[in-house]
Parts: C-alpha cells; sequence; structure tokens
C-alpha cells in the first residue's frame, strides 16, 4: 500500500459522517449490539420493538450479537468485530460494553442502551446535545446508591454493618462506593467495601462479610445484569442471611431482598426508536441523552419471609411493585 492510498485513507475516516445514512430502499439495515451481559431478555424484546418500526430481522434487518458474558476483557474484541463487521449502528449495554464501542469507533453511531452516568463517564459531554457519535440513555446510577444505604437501614432497622460489592472494570466503582461510604457514616453505620474483578470472586467475598458480621450488602447494578450472577448472589444472601439492594429492578425479581431502580424498563422499545430514527438519516450527537426522572421501590416478600424480615408497613405502602 503506498503513501498516497494510506493518506486518502485517513482523509476518508476523518470525513466520515457521525450518522448511519438513511437506508435505500431494499437495503437491509446491520446492526451491532454489544452487551456486558447475556441475551436475555433484551435480545427477543429489542426484535419485537425494531418490529414495530417495520424492520423485519432476516429481510431489511441483520443484527449481529456480541455478548461479554460479564467478562470485560473480551469487550474490546467483541466492539472491533462490529466494527469489522461494518454495521450501520451499534448498540451497547453498559457502561464497559458503550466504552469499548466508542473506543472502537468514533465514525459509527452508538445508541447507548443503558449507561451508568454519560456525564462522569466522558461518553458524551452534553445531554441535550451529546455531539459525536453517541446517544441514548444515562440512569444517574450513583446519585441512587447513596439513597440505597438509607433504603435499606429503614427496611432492616437493625442494620448496623454493610458491605457493598462493586465491579472494578466499570469506571463508575469508585463513585459508587464513595457515596455509599459517605451515606453509611451520615447515618452510623459500619462500612465494608469489596471491589471484584468477576463473578467468581463472590464466595470468597461473601465468606469475609460473614466474618465481619455484616447485615446488610449492596450492589453495583452491574453486578446484577447477568442472570446467572443475579443467582449466584441471590444464592448467597439466603445462605448468609443478608437483606440485599440493587438498583435493578430484574435483581428483586430474581430474588433480591429489594430494589430501587429507574423506571427506564421499557429499554429495548426506547433504543429502537433511537435506532429507527438513525437509520433513517439523524445524527446521534444531536438526539438528547434520556435520563430518569422517576424511580421504583421493590420489595420481594418470599425474600423477606426467608431472611425471617418484617418490612415496615409504612415503607411497603411506598412501594411501587412488591413480590409475593
Amino acid at each position: 500500500m503506498d503513501r498516497r492510498t494510506v493518506l486518502a485513507g485517513a482523509i476518508a475516516v476523518l470525513a466520515a459522517p457521525l450518522t448511519a445514512e438513511a437506508q435505500p430502499a431494499g437495503k437491509a439495515a446491520r446492526i451491532g449490539v454489544l452487551s456486558f451481559g447475556v441475551p436475555e431478555p433484551f435480545r427477543e424484546e429489542f426484535r419485537q420493538a425494531l418490529l414495530e418500526h417495520g424492520y423485519v430481522e432476516g429481510r431489511n434487518l441483520m443484527i449481529e450479537y456480541r455478548w461479554a458474558s460479564g467478562q470485560t476483557e473480551r469487550l474490546a474484541g467483541l466492539a472491533a468485530e462490529l466494527v469489522r463487521q461494518n454495521v450501520d449502528l451499534i448498540v451497547a449495554s453498559a457502561t464497559p460494553s458503550i466504552q469499548a464501542a466508542a473506543v472502537a469507533t468514533r465514525t459509527i453511531p452508538i445508541v447507548m442502551a443503558t449507561a451508568g452516568d454519560a456525564l462522569r463517564t466522558g461518553l458524551v459531554n452534553n445531554l441535550a446535545r451529546p455531539g459525536g457519535n453517541v446517544t441514548g440513555f444515562s440512569l444517574a446510577l450513583i446519585e441512587l446508591a447513596g439513597k440505597t444505604v438509607a433504603l435499606l437501614r429503614e427496611a432492616v432497622p437493625h442494620v448496623r454493618r454493610i458491605a457493598c460489592v462493586v465491579h472494578r472494570e466499570d469506571p463508575l466503582h469508585r463513585g459508587f462506593l464513595g457515596e455509599v461510604e459517605s451515606s453509611a457514616r451520615r447515618i452510623g453505620l459500619h462500612f465494608r467495601p469489596f471491589t471484584l474483578g468477576n463473578a467468581t470472586e463472590l464466595g470468597g467475598a461473601f465468606a469475609s462479610m460473614g466474618r465481619d458480621e455484616a447485615t446488610g450488602v449492596i450492589f453495583q447494578p452491574i453486578f446484577a445484569v447477568d442472570p446467572q450472577v443475579r443467582a449466584t448472589i441471590v444464592r448467597l444472601t439466603l445462605e448468609y442471611r443478608l437483606p440485599s439492594v440493587s438498583g435493578l429492578r430484574r435483581f428483586a425479581e430474581a430474588g433480591g431482598f429489594v430494589a430501587y431502580a429507574s423506571e427506564f424498563n421499557d429499554l429495548p422499545k426506547r433504543a429502537a426508536v433511537y435506532v429507527d430514527k438513525i437509520l433513517k438519516g439523524a445524527r446521534p450527537g444531536d438526539l438528547p441523552v434520556e435520563q430518569p426522572t422517576h424511580f421504583q421501590l421493590v420489595f420481594n416478600l418470599k425474600t423477606a419471609k426467608a431472611l425471617g424480615l418484617t418490612i415496615p408497613p409504612s415503607l411497603l405502602l411506598r412501594a411501587d411493585h412488591i413480590i409475593e
């Protein structure tokens, strides 16, 4: 390859628009999906949501799925694969996945199907007009972290020593820990942090919690994304008799004690709206990043009973959803 060819290629990359061109009639759109977790249940919900916009997989739509199954070290390679597949846009779920996609390409549009905090992590510089090639949904999870401490104390008044489990590969883990610690100290609770690299370390962390006589545990939501990890957490919390809290509704549905989560329960549908707009020519940098304005409180009464806990009636009255 001569110097002129390299220069021409570089100019083409710099000049590429930060949008997928409107799909010509008869051409199938190619979407890449990059997820920190596993397919369930996003895959089918997303496919159905796209169907509502007229995209039929196998006819005018092709979807390339890449799932990291909670292994952050795989994300860079998976993102690069999608770029090589020449997808029209990438839908990425969870902050590490979005970051991997953003590093892999500055020209292919990226739809965030859940970022922990797009501003704090520098994925966008402005929510109203993000610019660049990234837009979608930002959950501001750090702000919720402190509230989960007070919620756990209110639901379980005898709580005195709490643990907090975060994922070291998530760029928000330090901010999450800091918020939980300051909230715990403020109401007089002993705080013990656990910064883990993957789910295989959960057993050791719970053993340490047992020795430390922890009476409650808070999980960074990224640890509750994978259904297999959720099942492991639920099993261990019941074994060690620890009431648990996380910021993902599915955590409580899977058997966690309580969840305090955003009302973005229809993220596949919302992501499909962004996908449709971009495929029809919208620039991702012109599409505002959405943030939740309402949150829901979910209790699992079956888990409370298994732990021998009685949730105060006044708190149950505030619940948006109760699992019995």
